[in-house]
């Protein structure tokens, strides 16, 4: 069963699509906003450090990149030590009308992740620095929900690796009643670990988390999608888990690239009735996108 149909036209968004010099162009953030779509998508330059760009569409397939990058690692005050090698991974989140991106920042430190408010998409107003040291994939449910703001990571620990945790927030800066909510199965397809990938999707049956999946082989590391369920009132509550993944490296631009076998999402975006536009980077290297049932995937979970 094909979960995610490939558009034929992928990939949408490439290196050579940017009016100025990168080498990459993946893991990007795709949000409505008023009558388009924009993306806030990473690429590397040529100094192997990551900045993000913004492209817009009004269709959700066809991109033109703006010409000069959204964002580059800051330069002066508190966030400037933080980020000095690279922004990365950015997701996007909608709630109460303002738009609110998680992103990672990486320093001889590690890799913390920031938050920043997109005002209009002229202008992004960092504020704050939500994690210490080492954490990744940070997503931000769309709602409040019993009152206070509610965030997926995952961050790097030895004794449990690479798992899914979940905090609470009552202002979006002070982060706390953190747990353990998914772990990697033991030889699955996810056994190495796990990551939140596109931002919770609010459905009748729960909340849909699309995330990552990794597996180790003898030729390296394969990255595929797989979905969750949780619940609407607990997000801390799996309703159900999909036992097979959604996509996985099958196209040559998401078989070989900056880094081979890996499909990566950090964005879903509801489309028509019942149907998600999932966008993905494929091999670290060039933007994708797919459509998807909702009901497809819930059932997944379900199932």
């Amino acid at each position: 069963m094909e979960v995610i149909k490939r558009y034929k036209g992928n990939p949408i968004l490439t290196k050579d699509d940017i009016p100025y010099d990168v080498v990459t162009v993946h893991n990007a953030a795709v949000v409505k906003y008023g009558d388009e779509y924009m993306m806030v998508f990473r690429s590397h330059r040529r100094n192997g450090r990551s900045i993000l760009g913004l492209a817009r569409s009004k269709d959700g397939f066809s991109f033109k990149a703006d010409p000069e990058p959204f964002m580059t690692p800051a330069t002066e005050g508190e966030f400037a030590e933080y980020e000095a090698f690279g922004v990365e991974d950015p997701r996007i989140t909608v709630i109460d009308g303002e738009y609110w991106m998680t992103y990672s920042a990486y320093s001889q430190h590690g890799v913390r992740i920031g938050l920043a408010k997109i005002k209009e998409f002229k202008q992004i107003e960092r504020f704050s620095l939500i994690t210490e040291a080492d954490y990744r994939n940070v997503v931000l449910f769309p709602e409040k929900i019993n009152g206070r703001y509610i965030r997926l990571d995952r961050p790097h620990s030895e004794i449990s690796p690479w798992s899914v945790w979940i905090s609470y927030s009552p202002d979006l800066r002070h982060w706390g009643d953190s747990k353990l909510i998914m772990k990697p199965v033991q030889y699955h397809w996810d056994e190495m670990k796990i990551g939140p990938g596109a931002p919770p999707i609010k459905t009748d049956k729960g909340w849909l988390n699309i995330y990552h999946g990794v597996f180790p082989t003898m030729d390296g590391s394969v990255y595929r999608l797989g979905v969750a369920l949780h619940d609407l009132k607990d997000p801390s509550k799996i309703i159900g888990r999909s036992d097979d993944w959604i996509l996985q490296p099958e196209e040559p631009y998401e078989i070989t690239g900056y880094v081979h076998n890996v499909v990566f999402t950090c964005a879903a975006v509801p489309y028509k009735d019942d149907e998600l536009l999932i966008y993905w980077g494929g091999a670290d290297t060039v933007m994708n996108v797919g459509t998807a049932k909702i009901s497809d995937l819930v059932n997944m979970c379900l199932k």
